[in-house]
């Protein structure tokens, strides 16, 4: 009877253990029910005695104790975790806690952890770790079940507690339990915190000794590695553009990011990265993780603006592993102390590591921007635009890098050789490669062509308010060049700015020669006539196509200095250009672009030049008078002007051999001009020249003994200065002077007659001029 009834027994158990098995369960075949019924079987049956047993006859408590750890199972996985706790009670009171099966203590430590109880779940996790008969991968389960629940603030004492329960696998139970602790998310600092604080003791790191360890200690160090990068990481977008070029150097892995800490805690961060230095080996072989923790731990203490301490990690980073990323960090920590010479210095010693890329100089151009040291992103772009060759491919296009150097030296004083230099080398290559393979084709080489040929331009009109005009000539003669190259039509939309830039480049030489007497070469000369005569072709696109004032005066005011310097470069010629030089002057007198002030300023230039162009000066000067006083409200401060300018010029006539009172003629219309206007109109300073010109030059008359002459300019004088306030003082000095000529004029006249002789021929020609023209020879009364 017995016998059978274990079998039923024993087959209850089996086919209750089977349907536990399955995967789903088959619902008509209930596992409890079997299980307890087996359960109940052997709870009937007697205890074998002493002398009946045998090896073969089953042990009735071992049977008992695998109904209840079946029945547990059963119940946690239906989530029953009273049900669980019930059968634990229930074995432990049959089998006693020394002999209990370790898997009791596991289902218990789930029941308590399902019903939130932490405190009785921590000690079933004791008693697991006390009990001799736990297999360690039970002890380290145990424990991932615990921590999960628990958090990382309860994993150094269970870490501490495997340390010292596992021989064997401590290190490879250590990795297990550190890794449930991380998977259990990335969140507050105190996670972190707790998590250095775990791997640091010096107990588990014990653990990790010895060559049998490599394994984990590589697996540790990777799991701390990771965790820690993407802790940092995510603090770091703040921090600079900088860190995710340089974390895609140090890291080897990069396929999560920056979703993890929100809050910079970056010395947190530091630690963990120190901390899984503990975990790598001295070997050859680390060599280059070991320079990869070192410089990630120089970047947290770079976020920390903790310098020194960043310099000392980069250091022994390059001691142990020299290359371009240790240089780069260098050049970074130096251009936060403000030491902008190590951190060229640096630049130099990062091309000349053998992992080098240009794109490293690009990023370092942009940390110096950010850092304001200019000096330092100019030299970083003068170093990367040395690297470029035909052919090689580069981080950045040739005239992008050449835009920004440019764009870095116009923020500087003093620059403007260097903008001048570079901006040469842009024209340079747009002849050697062509507009469209430098600038780029379509409305983005267009935005580049027009950026280079306007700062050109700019650089030009700057220069010139600083009268270098070295340099503007040459800024201006370059824009021209850029505003050209757009198309072979001389640049289409461009061609207004184009015209203004040739004129503006002539100009601007001739204002340099002028200011360092320094005469023109021939060969300038000849650029100078060449740019003037392209520009010609272009003048008029300049005229305003609406008539706006400001417009209009701007293209009047360039095709006269079209015309000016002109005349200018041919007069650098022979003679022989004298014919072309009137022809010039005639032509821009009959255009609506002439003014009388741009006639005044031909004339002067004419009558000044060497030798003077007397034709010209004498057709200007005179269209200068007929135009303003063609106007409809004159400028008589220029018709003055012009008049005083004529006087001189009809004088130096009268030197070469003219027999016409053409200076005369000059005084009679200016004080035909001046009787119709009010007092004061006319100004001051030029009626008084008149005035005291015609005086001496009576007096000179005089002295030459042509006293009709002086006679007939002491009444100029003298009508001239009724006219002219400041001179009323004097007229009745010179009232007695006429008076006093009149009658010396007749009684020489007198004289003469008994001699035959006619009063003014002891003298040179009637109507001599005065030697000085600029009133030198005034009367005492008057200086």
């Amino acid at each position: 009877m017995g016998a059978s009834q274990t079998s039923l027994a024993e087959g209850y158990l089996s086919v209750g253990e089977a349907a536990l098995s399955a995967k789903p369960s088959d619902p008509a075949v209930g596992a409890s029910s079997l299980i307890t019924e087996a359960l109940d079987l052997f709870e009937k049956l007697p205890s074998p005695s002493p002398s009946s047993a045998s090896p073969k006859t089953p042990n009735l408590q071992q049977q008992k104790g695998r109904c209840l750890r079946y029945l547990a199972l059963e119940r946690l996985e239906a989530k029953d975790h009273e049900g669980v706790l019930r059968c634990v009670q229930v074995s432990r009171a049959s089998v006693g806690q020394a002999n209990e099966h370790p898997s009791m203590g596991f289902m218990a430590l789930h029941a308590w952890l399902g019903t939130g109880n932490l405190a009785e779940a921590e000690r079933e996790l004791e008693r697991i770790m006390a009990n001799a008969n736990a297999p360690e991968n039970v002890c380290v389960g145990a424990a991932e079940v615990y921590l999960a629940s628990a958090g990382s603030e309860a994993a150094r004492k269970v870490l501490v507690a495997l340390a010292a329960r596992c021989r064997a696998g401590g290190a490879a139970a250590a990795v297990r339990v550190v890794t449930t602790v991380v998977d259990g998310g990335i969140g507050s600092p105190g996670r972190a915190r707790a998590i250095g604080e775990l791997v640091s003791d010096e107990r588990v790191v014990a653990l990790f000794d010895g060559p049998a360890n490599t394994s984990h200690r590589r697996a540790m160090h990777t799991l701390l590695w990771n965790w820690s990068a993407l802790s940092y990481t995510s603090n770091f977008t703040a921090f600079s553009c900088t860190c995710d070029f340089l974390l895609r150097l140090t890291f080897g892995i990069w396929d999560s990011g920056f979703e993890h800490f929100n809050a910079k805690n970056y010395d947190i961060c530091a630690d963990l990265f120190e901390t899984s230095m503990l975990y790598l080996s001295r070997e050859d072989g680390s060599r280059v993780r070991r320079a990869q923790c070192l410089r990630v731990l120089a970047v947290c203490y770079l976020a920390l603006k903790r310098l020194d301490r960043a310099h000392e990690f980069v250091n022994e980073a390059d001691k142990v592993e020299h290359n371009a990323h240790c240089a780069f960090m260098k050049i970074k920590i130096h251009l936060q102390k403000n030491d902008e010479d190590e951190a060229i210095k640096q630049i130099k010693t990062m091309m000349g590591c053998i992992d080098f890329n240009p794109s490293s100089l690009m990023l370092t151009t942009h940390e110096a921007i950010a850092c304001k040291a200019v000096r330092v992103a100019v030299a970083s772009l003068t170093f990367l635009l040395g690297l470029y060759s035909p052919g090689k491919p580069m981080p950045e296009r040739e005239v992008t890098v050449l835009r920004t150097l440019i764009e870095l030296l116009c923020r500087e004083q003093g620059t403007e050789d260097e903008i001048l230099k570079y901006s040469r080398r842009a024209k340079l290559r747009m002849s050697d490669l062509g507009v469209e393979d430098f600038f780029g084709n379509g409305p983005v080489g267009t935005r580049e062509l027009n950026w280079f040929a306007g700062n050109c331009w700019n650089m030009g009109r700057r220069v010139a308010k600083e009268q270098k005009y070295d340099l503007s000539a040459e800024f201006f003669e370059l824009a021209a060049e850029f505003f050209g190259g757009a198309s072979n039509d001389e640049g289409d939309g461009n061609r207004p700015t184009l015209c203004k830039a040739l004129i503006m480049s002539v100009t601007s030489m001739l204002q340099a020669e002028e200011l360092n007497n320094s005469p023109l070469s021939d060969s300038d000369v000849k650029k100078g006539v060449e740019m003037l005569s392209r520009a010609g072709k272009l003048l008029p696109s300049i005229w305003p196509s609406v008539s706006v004032a400001s417009d209009q005066a701007e293209a009047n005011n360039f095709m006269f200095l079209h015309t000016f310097y002109s005349y200018q470069l041919l007069d650098r010629m022979d003679t022989s250009a004298h014919p072309q030089q009137l022809q010039l002057v005639k032509n821009f007198a009959s255009s609506k672009a002439c003014t009388p002030s741009h006639l005044l300023k031909l004339g002067k230039a004419a009558s000044e030049g060497t030798p003077p162009n007397l034709l010209v000066a004498e057709f200007s000067l005179k269209a200068s008078i007929k135009t303003a006083l063609a106007s409809h409200s004159p400028n008589y401060r220029v018709i003055s002007a012009a008049l005083r300018n004529l006087a001189c010029l009809a004088g130096l006539q009268d030197l070469s051999g003219s027999k016409s009172d053409a200076v005369y003629d000059v005084y009679r219309q200016a004080y035909q001009i001046m009787v119709g206007l009010r007092d004061g109109e006319y100004p001051c300073e030029e009626g008084q020249w008149l005035a005291v010109t015609a005086w001496n030059k009576s007096y000179l008359a005089r002295r030459l003994n042509q006293a009709s002459v002086g006679i007939k300019w002491m009444k100029m004088g003298l009508d001239l200065s009724r006219h002219v306030e400041s001179m009323k003082q004097y007229t009745a000095d010179m009232e007695q002077c006429l008076e006093y000529f009149q009658k010396l004029f007749h009684s020489e006249a007198g004289e003469h007659a008994l001699l035959g002789k006619n009063p003014d021929e002891c003298s040179q020609q009637e109507g001599a001029p005065s030697t000085s023209m600029s009133g030198s020879m005034s009367q005492p009364v008057l200086v």
